[in-house]
């Protein structure tokens, strides 16, 4: 009946299903969820736009990933700026000027860079073994001690000593007075929330929510010649080799009755004993002038049947584990695995899409239809 059966309605399953409809390709795309859109699905409140999966700031250095995205929806530009909040100190972030002020209270960025040279010199790391000396030899002991360790021992459920050096292979520093957290040229949010880019890719292409595709498995693959898998991998092979683990999250999320919470999307709770990592508010990524607020707070958690899987736990274990159902897959001419889940890979969602994008420029699926050069110019081209 189908070309492409398409599991999972995220950001490589909408546009993969953009792509093959775009090339007259007949695609059905089913998601276990009650809503489309993955992990980029927005609720509105009261007209404020709350990212129901923690917040997400489009970020690029592609012109052609940007300009793919704003044929389906307008982004307003927006400059992610988080603060950090150790036991009430604020700091800003990423590591720049105006946090070495906050910290030393230092004006020049030759004053900063000595203080920071200083410290990693006095700790004497050559060969870092852990995650907390790869951070010190990198940025010193204070920015370490205020800034990273107690926010990365929640995200990760693990003391910074036992967590491998390679996940922080280098820390952003700028002796700059600079609060932008990305260095991409390209920066914004979908005016009107993400959802306006889920319909746009999504629109006229057949979909079905509350879907689980493994309570009948073998009949939804039935309904096409290829599968278009975004869920995990592991799943998919009905965990032969053992269980992946992901890093998860739970969202707590409130309207308050005042315009303006916190001043800013995110603040960042650096400290220990603080349980949650983040407060992010969400009018802010609209600039939205409504008489109330939502916020969310983030708690970490671990991996579990029960919990969302959403940060894979790229260490030598996972990473060997991941290659053997990679391996399967490669097996299986027609099914495709893309996306977090299905490659098992942290991906930003520019990353995602030219991840979809790249399927089609390097391995169509069929000869097809040969596009004149007309059609290559049609708003959905890659060309």
């Amino acid at each position: 009946m189908y070309d492409f059966l398409i599991v999972g309605s995220g950001l490589f399953g909408a546009v993969f299903a953009r792509e093959a409809h775009q090339r007259g390709k007949k695609c059905l795309v089913i998601d276990k969820r009650s809503h489309l859109g993955g992990n980029i699905y927005c609720e509105q409140v009261n007209g404020i736009n709350v990212h129901q999966y923690g917040p997400h700031i489009f970020h690029t250095n592609s012109k052609r990933i940007w300009e793919y995205v704003n044929q389906f929806v307008e982004f307003k530009p927006f400059v992610y700026s988080p603060i950090a909040n150790y036991y009430g100190s604020l700091y800003n972030l990423p590591f720049n000027m105006n946090t070495f002020y906050q910290l030393w209270g230092c004006t020049s960025p030759e004053e900063a860079k000595d203080i920071i040279e200083k410290q990693i010199k006095k700790e004497g790391i050559s060969n870092p073994q852990n995650l907390e000396e790869q951070a010190i030899s990198l940025v010193g002991r204070d920015v370490y001690e205020k800034l990273i360790k107690g926010y990365t021992e929640k995200q990760w459920g693990r003391k910074a000593t036992t967590l491998p050096p390679s996940i922080i292979k280098r820390l952003p520093v700028r002796y700059t007075f600079d609060n932008n957290y990305f260095n991409d040229h390209y920066q914004g949010i979908p005016i009107g929330g993400y959802n306006n880019l889920t319909r746009g890719l999504l629109e006229g292409i057949e979909c079905k929510t509350n879907t689980d595709f493994f309570e009948d498995k073998a009949y939804w693959e039935s309904l096409a010649k290829k599968v278009v898998y975004t869920g995990k991998i592991d799943e998919y092979f009905n965990y032969c080799f053992g269980k992946l683990e992901y890093r998860s999250l739970k969202f707590e999320s409130e309207e308050l009755p005042q315009k303006n919470f916190q001043g800013v999307a995110a603040v960042n709770y650096t400290d220990a004993e603080t349980p949650f990592t983040r407060i992010v508010e969400h009018k802010h990524f609209e600039g939205g002038s409504q008489s109330t607020t939502v916020i969310t707070k983030e708690y970490p958690l671990g991996n579990s049947a029960e919990n969302e899987p959403y940060y894979p736990i790229n260490d030598i274990k996972n990473t060997e584990l991941y290659q053997r159902y990679k391996a399967l897959s490669e097996a299986l001419p027609d099914v495709i695995f893309g996306g977090r889940l299905g490659e098992y890979k942290y991906y930003d969602m520019h990353q995602v899409i030219a991840s979809a994008l790249k399927y089609f420029q390097e391995k169509p699926h069929s000869p097809g239809k040969q596009f004149t050069m007309e059609e290559k110019k049609t708003k959905f081209s890659l060309q």
